[in-house]
């Protein structure tokens, strides 16, 4: 594959904090701590904390992997690799979509997997381990229950209820049938096929189906894959749970944070609440909230706890208090040798709002890495781009833009009438003067007039630009056409397509050809054809 790379603010597609943070702004430095770079990586290592519980990951991970561990001997080394204090894991995270849901599912790991090659070569003495966090306690399951191949939305029809990654996927037998049968007749097809249904139509939970179906795709890079949602790894997170509920901490730093940013100008993507935990069993997930006898309720579900009840819920039965969105970063951290998170544009906004709450508990905040972003075609659509005097870059700009400014850079004719106007401009500059001499009163006379005739003359130009455009009319619709392939939607092909149908066109080396081209610390954006 080829690749050209683009600056993200000439993308047009992400937010006002993202291109701030990766343009080193600095009223968001006290919002993060090491900046993403080599020397942030140097420095965090250097002042990176002892993990106390390496035994714990590595028994948990091997527990989890079980079988898969077989056909894997990468993964089963860079386990073996986290027993040793000189091992650092790059982290990313995602709900559980379905057969992995849209593209940038893909580029999150794509770009963990790279990261711990380049860290490598840069700090030889260290190693780094990719991990995906999979977010088995997210309970959202309309975000997660579809994908979208060849422009088809397949979808699992299931009432989703509690954490999603205890559902079972024993009814998915329907979607995945609907969803291999888009792949084809080919040797890849059948190859993808089978991955597919070893993991998908077993009748596992959704949490070892995604781990099943991922770890085959990446099992060759030592991925590591790990599922939270486990009594021995929230044991040692139980203080900081009590904390949080007990003593609202959280809270108030988030809170502060978040109200700090948005002083600066800067969107906030999450909010805390006084208490940011829910209550988990495989029935349902709810809130828990303070009453005002100060009891605990969890919400929806007549379940009280007095203080001394909760503390000893907690200490007793960890695994079913399950954090939001604010305190999972957290929870991650505890548990995880980590250097580095890995995250969309959202993503890496609402950690900026975290870092408070990491330094009141005494925890290393992570560097924040956005993940590649990438647009990936073929050489047939890359000729019509250049026969159509564009550019990777001029893509990115609204349709109608482009065809405006194609209209403009071919026409024989001169559709502005620009320097008409500064004519008129000088005209009126001398009628005004003389009403001016005759009766003051009249310039405001003058001035509708000039602005009526501006307005008349803009609406001209318009329509000699209407009138181009026939011309080109052919040209124009192979523009419209070329925008549709691109960026399907209206929006960017990473949020819409599922990876299956560019695998089937590139078999496994369609891995190796994201790895290679993708350039995590160089923060552009990547165009493949």
């Amino acid at each position: 594959m080829k690749a050209t790379y683009i600056e993200y603010n000439d993308t047009l597609s992400f937010s006002k904090t993202l291109l701030a943070y990766l343009g080193n702004k600095p009223e968001l430095a006290p919002f993060y701590g090491h900046r993403p770079d080599l020397e942030g990586f140097a420095k965090l290592i250097g002042a990176k904390q002892q993990f106390a519980h390496r035994d714990l990951l590595v028994n948990q991970l091997r527990l989890q992997y079980g079988d898969l561990l077989a056909d894997s001997s990468a993964v089963s080394n860079n386990i073996d690799l986290l027993a040793k204090p000189s091992t650092y894991t790059i982290t990313t995270g995602h709900q559980l979509n379905i057969f992995t849901g849209p593209l940038y599912f893909i580029f999150k790991i794509v770009t963990a997997i790279k990261l711990a090659r380049d860290l490598k070569s840069k700090f030889p003495e260290q190693d780094f381990v990719p991990v995906y966090w999979m977010a088995t306690e997210d309970h959202d399951f309309a975000e997660i229950n579809h994908t979208r191949v060849y422009g088809k939305r397949i979808a699992w029809e299931e009432e989703g209820k509690s954490a999603t990654g205890r559902m079972d996927t024993s009814s998915m037998l329907d979607v995945v049938r609907q969803y291999c049968n888009t792949f084809g007749l080919s040797e890849i097809a059948t190859e993808l096929t089978k991955k597919v249904e070893d993991a998908y139509s077993q009748g596992y939970t959704l949490a070892k189906a995604t781990r099943t179906f991922v770890h085959s795709l990446f099992k060759d890079y030592g991925l590591l894959i790990l599922d939270a949602d486990h009594r021995s790894l929230k044991q040692v997170f139980a203080s900081y749970i009590e904390q949080d509920i007990l003593e609202q901490k959280s809270f108030a730093a988030i809170q502060q944070s978040t109200q700090a940013l948005e002083s600066l100008g800067f969107n906030a993507q999450v909010h805390a609440r006084e208490i940011n935990f829910f209550y988990l069993t495989d029935a349902f997930r709810e809130r828990i909230v303070q009453t005002l006898d100060g009891r605990y309720e969890v919400l929806h579900q007549q379940i009280f706890f007095t203080p001394a009840e909760l503390v000893e819920e907690i200490r007793n039965h960890p695994e079913r208090f399950s954090p939001n969105v604010v305190m999972r970063p957290l929870y991650q951290e505890i548990i995880l040798p980590n250097l580095a998170y890995i995250g969309g544009g959202a993503e890496i906004v609402y950690w900026l709002q975290l870092k408070a709450n990491f330094d009141q508990y005494g925890v290393d905040f992570p560097l924040l890495i956005p993940r590649n972003s990438a647009l990936i075609t073929d050489d047939q659509v890359a000729g019509k781009v250049f026969r159509l005097d564009l550019t990777f870059k001029s893509v990115f700009k609204p349709l109608n833009t482009l065809k405006n400014e194609y209209v403009k850079r071919q026409t024989k004719h001169r559709l502005s009438l620009q320097d008409e106007w500064m004519e008129m401009n000088a005209i009126f500059a001398r009628i005004k003067l003389r009403t001016h001499k005759i009766d003051p009163s009249l310039g405001p006379s003058t001035e509708a007039v000039k602005a009526r005739l501006k307005k008349a003359m803009n609406n001209l130009e318009k329509k000699l630009l209407k009138a181009e455009k026939r011309n080109h009319e052919d040209a124009l619709i192979q523009i419209e056409r070329l925008k549709d392939n691109l960026f399907p939607n209206g929006g960017l092909q990473e949020r819409t397509d599922n990876f299956a149908v560019l695998y089937l066109k590139h078999g496994e080396g369609f891995m190796e050809e994201l790895i290679k081209n993708f350039n995590p610390l160089a923060f552009k954006f990547t165009v493949l054809y």
